[in-house]
């Protein structure tokens, strides 16, 4: 998917005052952005739904949600606005996909960081491009060291992409070959004290072009090197991947369990977008996208088959995201508001 306002060598880390919003833009943000949920009941508005009697699903701390979801805000009203509104829903963390702000001004990276951090944001993650050729885009390919300086700066623990590893094409060899620039990255990467993780789409469980009996997701995990090398699992397009490609192109079955993945290795899925989806098997993706809690992924079920693993109730992180939401506002607050009703039925 594209990313906004991918970050410019140049302007990306000035800011005029007016780009600064500040703790204040919380005490304004409801007038200004004419929200109609009160802080008290923004996090917990579905609170009262039958999900169970037990405890949350959704460990204490570890809510997130991927700012491409909100694009529209952020260009427009800016970070503080935008960070504001998320601290009344009762999000923990941001995960970034861009460091600028569109309209609202310049802004650098330091106080991007305090911003964040005024609202109660922990700043978790990045997606940054893994390759153009463009030899001074903003990718990791041609700008490792800048992205790293720049995730330093922002105090993230990881720093990642959202692009497949098709820069070579899609046989076994080219998928070794984006290994090892993965490993690089990795290790670039564990050397400043953050993890690398690759986030995925639909296309990285399809089938390797010169041996297709091989899915391409298993090469990429097999040729990266674990202590290097993390995944975010975008659980919504791992389900895609499983209509898709659940035949091999010779019609042979080779179904597949997305949770399966992370209950194999669960230490090397530090983050997850929380996706939806209605089924949808007229569709090619088998999937129409929709707000987290109103599709048809069991996600009771999923984070509770991750946290259940002894010693990971509290290892992983769980981004919300919707590629294009009707209205990104509404989105964040009904995402947050499902998750946190979730309960174990225990």
């Amino acid at each position: 998917m594209s990313r906004f306002s991918q970050p410019d060598p140049e302007l990306g880390h000035r800011i005029s005052r007016r780009g600064m919003l500040g703790v204040a833009a919380g005490a304004t943000a409801a007038a200004l952005l004419g929200a109609a949920t009160t802080p008290a009941t923004a996090a917990t508005g579905a609170a009262s739904a039958p999900h169970g009697r037990g405890r949350p699903v959704l460990p204490p701390g570890r809510l997130g949600i991927q700012l491409y979801s909100l694009r529209d805000k952020v260009s427009t009203l800016g970070f503080g606005p935008v960070f504001a509104e998320l601290e009344r829903y009762g999000y923990d963390e941001v995960e970034f996909a861009g460091y600028t702000q569109g309209s609202a001004g310049p802004i650098t990276l330091a106080q991007l960081k305090r911003l964040a951090r005024s609202h109660g944001l922990n700043p978790i993650g990045s997606h940054v491009g893994y390759y153009s050729s463009d030899p001074n885009a903003y990718t990791f390919a041609t700008n490792l060291t800048k992205v790293l300086d720049d995730a330093e700066a922002l105090g993230l623990k990881h720093i990642g992409t959202a692009s497949g590893p098709f820069r070579y094409g899609s046989t076994v060899d080219a998928w070794k070959r984006a290994a090892e620039d993965f490993n690089t990255y990795g290790a670039a990467a564990r050397a400043r004290g953050m993890k690398f993780y690759q986030h995925n789409h639909s296309e990285e469980f399809s089938f390797a072009t010169d041996k297709p009996h091989v899915r391409l997701y298993d090469v990429l995990l097999a040729e990266t090197d674990p202590d290097l090398v993390y995944l975010e699992m975008d659980v919504y397009w791992a389900y895609v991947g499983q209509f898709r490609f659940s035949k091999r192109p010779d019609g042979t079955p080779a179904p597949f369990e997305p949770l399966d993945y992370v209950q194999r290795d669960p230490d090397r899925y530090p983050l997850f977008h929380v996706k939806d989806g209605v089924s949808d098997p007229s569709t090619e993706h088998g999937y129409r996208m929709t707000d987290v809690g109103d599709g048809d992924i069991d996600y009771q079920r999923f984070i509770s088959g991750v946290t259940r693993l002894r010693g990971q109730r509290l290892a992983h992180h769980w981004q919300a995201e919707h590629d294009n939401p009707v209205e990104s506002f509404a989105f964040a607050r009904k995402s947050s508001a499902h998750l946190h009703s979730l309960r174990e039925d225990c």
